[in-house]
């Protein structure tokens, strides 16, 4: 085996993947709050082998972190387990005991041409009884959520995205795939519904402006919008060996807006200013008027230009979206509404698609890496107050977590999970904060033996 040390950023540091699965009983430090009984999945890219060839940290296997917390009256317990998502791709190269495919994820040797390469890497998100690992461009892949193990794709007629948006008033999880068309880099996207009970309900196809990675979307009540953002896709460009995803300012941004009951046909097409957003926080309504704030930057970070040129390091700031229906204008508005870089923005998701005014995200506070985030944030929306738990030089934070208190607790009142790494000791620790107190001290310190390597999102999954 490679050392991977040597091959690529995306394969060190907090990045380095772990080679086996384990199960750990947890150091718990404080107590477990009352009635947080359940699991929090952290989804992320942790390759199987080290890869041949080219590699970005977007295409690794996948890795599930499953940490299952119960409060007993002693002051709980918590254990945890990681398992690699059993893909297809997974289990050919398992079998072998080597690579099968190229650093790019595509089949590299003859024998897995017909194997999907996804690596379902991305997200993991729990709907209608289903525990789903996601990546964009892939089918959702199933897995038991006790073992982690097993797993299959379920069918939903083509692509996925690794971000859909679960209703909670109509149980419906809302969701899109952008490529979906049958040529490579295309402009297609495709709009879908699954029911509370899992049924996929609808899947319509329309054109964007032009082809564009499209990681996430905004759902309000009654409404869906897509973000066609200036980070295209161009298959020509690919083949004179040039970026297959680049930054293209000249394009143009766009944001499309319909419906959620509507026909394809009838989507509505909003300017605004260049700018690359990866994830949303939350959209919502104020009678005609259509609000999103989301952690947008002013060029896509991690991507190229379209010459071929390293792009420009970018940081991203809380901000806020706004689309008048009833204007005849067709220029969307935007406010920055934060000034600290930060990224993974999160909310109490009881009130997805509504009005609220809670948020957390991890942040970056002096700390010039733009891939380590060393802060959480909590910002009350309304008043634009802001409280920041900084870490300790060196230790780095994943996307923060919020878990009610109860069901029938106010919005906001709860906790918030954060995964830790603690770069002196090269171990990870899931910090229980109180979330309206995210600076105090924690209401309880899950220990583990080792890192966990850095990842994408999770959730928590009540028991």
């Amino acid at each position: 085996m490679a050392d991977t040390q040597t091959l690529h950023p995306h394969l060190t540091g907090g990045l380095a993947p772990v080679r086996s699965e384990d199960d750990f009983e947890l150091k718990v430090t404080g107590r477990i709050p009352e009635g947080l009984n359940g699991a929090y999945y952290r989804n992320g890219p942790n390759p199987q082998f080290d890869p041949t060839g080219p590699y970005h940290a977007f295409i690794g296997d996948g890795m599930i972190h499953g940490f299952f917390l119960d409060s007993s009256p002693s002051g709980g317990k918590a254990r945890h387990r990681n398992r690699w998502i059993r893909t297809p791709r997974w289990q050919a190269e398992h079998r072998a005991g080597r690579p099968l495919f190229g650093g790019m994820g595509l089949p590299s040797d003859p024998s897995v041409s017909t194997v999907p390469s996804g690596g379902a890497n991305t997200n993991i998100v729990h709907h209608a009884g289903h525990l789903m690992a996601l990546q964009e461009q892939s089918e959702p892949f199933e897995m038991d959520p006790q073992s982690l193990e097993g797993g299959y794709y379920l069918a939903t007629g083509g692509k996925f995205t690794a971000h859909p948006k679960m209703d909670p008033e109509t149980g419906e999880m809302v969701w899109f795939a952008y490529g979906a068309g049958p040529q490579p880099l295309n402009n297609m996207i495709d709009y879908g519904v699954t029911d509370a009970t899992g049924k996929v309900t609808r899947r319509d196809r329309f054109a964007a402006p032009f082809s564009s990675m499209v990681h996430d979307f905004m759902v309000t009540r009654n409404y869906v919008m897509f973000p066609i953002l200036p980070l295209t896709g161009d298959i020509e460009r690919a083949k004179r060996g040039l970026p297959a995803y680049a930054w293209e300012p000249g394009k143009g941004a766009f944001i499309g807006v319909m419906k959620r009951n509507a026909k394809v046909d009838t989507i509505r097409w909003f300017e605004i200013e260049p700018n690359y957003v990866f994830h949303p926080m939350n959209a919502w309504e104020d009678g005609e008027k259509l609000h999103c704030e989301l952690m947008e930057y002013p060029n896509a970070p991690l991507f190229p230009s379209v010459d071929g040129s390293p792009g420009k390091q970018a940081e991203a700031r809380l901000t806020r979206w706004t689309i008048d229906l009833a204007s005849n204008s067709n220029q969307a508005k935007r406010e920055q509404i934060d000034d600290l870089y930060g990224e993974f923005p999160r909310f109490d998701e009881r009130f997805a698609g509504l009005p609220y005014h809670h948020g957390w995200y991890a942040a970056n506070v002096g700390n010039k890496n733009e891939l380590v985030f060393n802060a959480v944030a909590h910002i009350d929306l309304k008043t634009g107050k802001r409280q920041v738990r900084t870490l300790n030089q060196g230790d780095s934070v994943g996307e923060p977590i919020f878990v009610p208190r109860s069901a029938s607790a106010g919005e906001g009142d709860g906790h918030i999970l954060a995964l830790v790494h603690r770069a002196a000791s090269d171990h990870s620790e899931l910090l229980i904060l109180n979330a309206q107190d995210i600076a105090g001290e924690p209401q309880a310190v899950l220990s583990l033996p080792r890192r966990v390597p850095a990842g994408f999102h999770g959730n928590w999954v009540s028991a």
